[in-house]
């Protein structure tokens, strides 16, 4: 549904000074029959778009779920969603206009560091809670009315490659030797020169430090220069579908590290991808136990991955960056309920003082930049699937962690 769907033809109705006053003269409780109207914005078109139409997807399973319970306090929710392009100047101008000029009732945040940072300027402005569900690095939202939907606690850029390591530590010949590879993306760069000073201290040698602009689509020469330094492992900081892109590049030259992780690649290109077996990345949900067990996480599934199927989706099974936008609105809507009211600072004093049960697990909003404590995992592409491998109690039964 269009931002303009739903709008009254106000010439029409305003159209003489009675009508105005009567309009005027509405009891409060009939205005507020109408639905209650979420403004937000995703990647719709641009290089992000593939991840942008599973958050979409994932949002509309939410709102669909949640009016055919009645709504929140009975209001039915309508999602007003625009497109940003992928492109953080346009997200910070349409939050304005969901604010000032669309008067939405409620703000959910956009995908992708950069563009939630834009929108999060927007909601400061106007006092707006924002909840957002991929901000990489917390340090850069000092904003206290938002809340992150994804679990990486205050210091993503050391715990997450923490988690790589201790996973990879495991095998039967650990990496002695790593290349990081990155996009320019702020929180891919700001994770790789965490990763760096993970990597150091556990004395595992650095053997390429490489970055690129965010949007590069010619990854020739990177690839030959992680040709060059052979390493254990390659770490990439991919985003969306720059990691297919640079899979591609590799096999050109007939060339595969012997052990690869990707930070935020586009899950169904990626694992659908010939030589991406084995290689891995991070995560926060998969399709499988114990993820199934929490809350909505079954009804979740059941009904985005039917829908991503008639979508033709790549990989049209419920993974993290489904279920973090699927939460990001569970957040939202407790909020909501919590305080009783659309009142910006009384939801965000409800979301402060209180956990929230979502399909990610638990979410509490403790400590710096509201992030809550760390529940970082490793993933592993296996046949084409992806599976939790690291920590050893959220793998499924018969699954390991594969030695390439």
């Amino acid at each position: 549904m269009s931002a303009n769907s739903i709008k009254l033809n106000r010439r029409a109705f305003l159209g003489s000074a009675a009508a105005a006053a009567a309009f005027g003269s509405m009891p409060r409780v009939f205005a507020q029959e109408g639905p209650m109207r979420v403004g937000g914005t995703l990647p719709l078109t641009g290089p992000l778009a593939g991840v942008g139409a599973i958050h979409k997807l994932a949002a509309e399973v939410f709102v669909e779920q949640i009016n055919a319970k009645g709504g929140i306090l009975g209001r039915k929710v309508e999602f007003v969603l625009l497109d940003d392009q992928s492109l953080p100047a346009n997200a910070r101008t349409l939050y304005e206009r969901l604010v000032t000029a669309d008067k939405v009732d409620l703000l959910m945040g956009p995908y992708g560091t950069s563009s939630i940072i834009a929108a999060m300027g927007v909601a400061a402005r106007f006092k707006k809670m924002l909840v957002q569900s991929s901000l990489g690095d917390p340090s850069l939202a000092p904003y206290p009315l938002q809340f992150p939907t994804l679990p990486i606690g205050a210091e993503p850029q050391l715990t997450n490659t923490e988690v790589v390591l201790d996973a990879y530590a495991s095998l039967p010949t650990p990496p002695k030797t790593i290349a990081f590879v990155t996009s320019k993306f702020p929180s891919a760069l700001t994770i790789a020169k965490g990763g760096q000073q993970v990597a150091e201290k556990r004395g595992i040698n650095s053997v390429l430090d490489l970055e690129y602009e965010f949007g590069t689509k010619d990854f020739g020469a990177i690839a030959n220069r992680i040709k060059a330094a052979d390493p254990d492992l390659l770490w990439s900081g991919a985003i969306g579908m720059e990691a297919v892109q640079l899979l591609d590049a590799m096999s050109r030259i007939d060339y595969q590290p012997r052990n690869q992780f990707y930070l935020f690649p586009a899950p169904g290109p990626t694992a659908a991808h010939p030589k991406a077996n084995g290689l891995t990345s991070l995560t926060w949900f998969e399709e499988h136990e114990p993820f199934l067990k929490y809350h909505g996480a079954q009804e979740f599934v059941s009904a985005y991955d039917s829908k991503a199927k008639a979508a033709g989706f790549p990989y049209p099974r419920t993974e993290y960056q489904a279920a973090v936008e699927y939460a990001a609105w569970q957040i939202l809507a407790a909020a909501v309920e919590g305080a009783g009211k659309l009142d910006d600072a009384a939801m965000a004093a409800w979301l402060r003082a209180n956990a929230v049960e979502t399909v990610v697990g638990p979410r509490t909003f403790d400590g710096k930049f509201n992030a809550g404590k760390p529940s970082t995992k490793l993933k592993q592409v296996q046949g084409k699937d992806w599976v939790t491998v690291w920590p050893v109690e959220f793998r499924p039964a018969g699954k390991e962690f594969l030695a390439l």
